[in-house]
Parts: C-alpha cells; structure tokens; sequence
C-alpha cells in the first residue's frame, strides 16, 4: 500500500488521512511537498511558544501560526482540518501524555492556537535526488529520533533539551548531505552533530527514544538533525495544562513545494 500512497497529491493524502484510512508515517509519501509537526495550545501560552520558536530556530522553524480557534490555515494548505488531517495525534495535560487518537476534534476548544513546525522529511526527497540514500524509507520505517543534552533558550514558560533525528550517511556523502540540507533551513538546515552520538548525549543509538531503530551499514555514519519533536520534549519538562501535537513521523502533508524553501 505505501508505494500508492507515495503517487498522492497532498490534498488526497490528506483527505484518506481525514477518513480515517491511513494512520501511520509519513516519511516518503507526497514526495517534492512540506511537511509539519504540529503543536496547539491555548492562547494565553502562544506568546511564549512563539517567543521559544524565535529563540530556537533550528529545532522549531515556525511556518505558520493559526488564528486563534481556527483549524484551518492560510499558506501551507487550502482545504484543511488541523484536528483531523494528521495520521495521529498526542494529547498531552501538565505534561503527561495521556491519549494517542487519529482526530482531535472532540479536543478542540475556541482558544487553540496552532503552530506548524518544519519537518525534515521535507528536506529527504532532496538527499534522495543528490543519490543519498534514505534509510528509513528504504526500510519502511519511521526515522529514529533521541533526545539529547543539548540545552535550548529558554522563553517565558518554556525550558529544556533538543530533540535529533538521526540518518546514517556513506562518508563520503556526507559533504552533500550537509549541503543539501544547509539550504533549507526552514525545515531544520544544516546537521547539529556528526558522527559521535555520546557527544549529545545519545549512549545507545540501537534504542531510539521516538520512532524506530535503522540500519547503520560500515562507511557509514550517523548524521543528527535538529527535530520538530522537540517541543514534545519541552511540554514534558514544562508541563502545561493541555497542549496538543502530532505523533512522531505523523506529519501533515502541505500543498508547498520544498524547492520554495531553499536558499535561492
């Protein structure tokens, strides 16, 4: 089923995801569009979100921000649902995750402000046409990601460590790789750590903290990117009352092309 979803237009993906016919991953799928994670929270927290956005651009680059209430968006898509058009969702209250649900609508309150964070998936189908290798879409699996000891600036409320995804590179690409990615650093740029894990904070790189483990091949080495799961991260250490995010590799799929993203 995954090689059909890969020839959907956006807009189909999103409506099979708003049916409830498809809940998993999203890496690979809608190749050439964006991607995005998602947070929601109240109002009287989106200042200081956003102010934690702005100070911490690599892990969280804002692409856009809702009007308060609202579940639809003005640049990144026509035609959607926010609670309804990502496979799977987290429901998080004073910083416990207590629901994983394919819909947040019976969730949805009239003071939600939502943000969608770059994702990089959208930078993949980039290293795929530089003729780098993808390794969790080429094993079907969702791309690992660890958090780390990375500190970030804090904002108002908000406080704590990064989040990384991970992807094994050949050594010799991985030149490409970070020049590929440098220029979009609207979905996390450039890597923050190559090749040594420990040195983030990462000691066991078989055992992801979110998604699933890949296959790290000899002349290969892990590349780390800055990760739109870090606010999951930061809700946990922040804990407020209520927010609302995607799960982990269940992004939403836009209607914008990741070439009008890149530095020109």
């Amino acid at each position: 089923m995954l090689k059909d979803l890969t020839t959907l237009t956006p807009l189909e993906l999103r409506h099979l995801i708003r049916q409830n016919e498809y809940s998993g991953n999203t890496s690979g799928l809608a190749a050439g569009f964006t991607q995005a994670n998602l947070v929601v929270l109240p109002k009287d927290l989106a200042y200081d979100f956003l102010l934690f956005t702005q100070r911490n651009p690599k892990p969280c680059p804002v692409l856009e921000v809702s009007d308060v209430g609202s579940k639809k968006l003005t640049e990144m898509a026509t035609d959607v649902d926010i609670a309804r058009d990502f496979p799977k969702y987290r429901i998080y209250e004073h910083g416990d995750m207590v629901k994983e649900v394919n819909d947040v609508t019976d969730f949805w309150r009239d003071d939600l402000v939502s943000f969608l964070i770059g994702c990089s998936f959208s930078f993949e189908e980039e290293l795929l046409q530089a003729g780098i290798e993808v390794r969790n879409i080429s094993e079907c699996v969702n791309v690992p990601m660890y958090d780390t000891n990375i500190p970030l600036k804090s904002a108002g409320r908000f406080h704590g460590n990064m989040v990384v995804s991970m992807r094994p590179i050949p050594e010799e690409q991985v030149v490409t790789a970070v020049r590929v990615t440098n220029a979009m650093p609207k979905v996390h740029g450039a890597p923050i750590q190559i090749g040594d894990p420990e040195q983030i904070g990462i000691n066991d790189i078989d055992h992801p903290d979110y998604g699933d483990a890949v296959t790290i091949k000899p002349g290969e080495v892990p590349v780390f990117w800055p990760c739109g799961v870090t606010p999951q991260n930061v809700i946990m250490q922040t804990k407020p009352d209520f927010v609302i995010t995607h799960a982990p590799g269940h992004m939403l799929v836009t209607d914008v092309k990741n070439t009008t993203l890149k530095y020109m």
